[in-house]
């Protein structure tokens, strides 16, 4: 599901700041088609992740960066070991 800045905004519940930098620090990183940025529900979770750890947990800006990018290395090594299972699975 596509979902427009204002809507993104609106569900989020951050303002336009918050995400300007957001984006500019890549902790977002919406599609963007022509001069439209879009967002997805996985943007709201991010946001949702991201909150947290800034107001429950305490974390500051850099410590934020820094768990982020931890969070999508997992992402990408667990793609890459499902795919290499199912490889090995198909395998004769």
């Amino acid at each position: 599901m596509i979902i427009s800045r204002m809507e993104f905004i609106h569900r989020a519940q951050i303002d336009q700041g918050d995400l300007q930098v957001w984006i500019e620090e890549q902790w977002l990183i919406p599609n963007q088609v022509l001069s439209e940025i879009e967002f997805s529900e996985a943007d709201l979770a991010r946001v949702a992740l991201i909150r947290d750890l800034k107001e429950q947990l305490g974390v500051n800006d850099e410590g934020v960066g820094v768990i982020l990018d931890l969070v999508d290395q997992v992402h990408g090594l667990r793609q890459l070991v499902t795919v290499l299972l199912k490889d090995k699975r198909d395998a004769p």
